[in-house]
């Protein structure tokens, strides 16, 4: 009824008498169409950096809620811990967060962080997304600083002390 392992050369590979192609040329026909590629198994809580994109949305604010507080109450706090980093310290955090307030308080802070907004685009090659940096700082300022500040500690950035601290995973058995 089945065939033995000896009988294995003269089915084809759907199952159908005749000889198996042994050209190492792949086999076209209608019946043997190419298998489907799948998607490479990702295990749940670990997010892969795809180049160019953002490790978040810009609405994803409520991912950090403590970030988003802070962010919509006092964004001179979160603006500063970007600009540090971002600056690789020439802006300290305490400055740059004093230079936001001012200028937030005329209006033109929107423009100060769409550099640094550009500036940090620049240093990780992430998209100019969802429009321009200057639109997206003018009509959603707390959203994209929110964003700017997942990032960095996405790529393993501790905001609190604006360091490069990548953490090394150790598993002990």
């Amino acid at each position: 009824m089945y065939p033995s392992q000896n009988d294995a050369h003269t089915y084809t590979t759907d199952g159908h008498p005749g000889p198996v192609p042994v050209s190492g040329i792949p086999n076209h026909s209608p019946t043997q169409p190419y298998p489907h590629p799948q998607a490479p198994y990702i295990s749940s809580g670990v997010r892969v950096r795809v180049p160019g994109k953002w490790s978040t949305g810009l609405c994803h604010c409520c991912d950090d809620v403590a970030n988003c507080f802070v962010t919509c109450f006092c964004p001179c706090i979160t603006f500063g811990q970007i600009a540090e980093i971002v600056s690789k310290g020439s802006s300290p955090c305490a400055a740059s967060g004093a230079l936001y307030g001012l200028l937030a308080m005329t209006g033109f802070a929107c423009l100060y962080s769409c550099s640094f907004r550009s500036t940090m685009r620049a240093q990780y090659d992430l998209a100019e997304s969802p429009c321009v940096d200057c639109l997206v700082h003018f009509f959603c300022e707390a959203c994209a600083l929110c964003q700017e500040y997942r990032e960095l500690q996405e790529r393993g950035f501790d905001m609190g002390i604006g360091k490069n601290t990548l953490h090394l995973i150790t598993h002990s058995s």
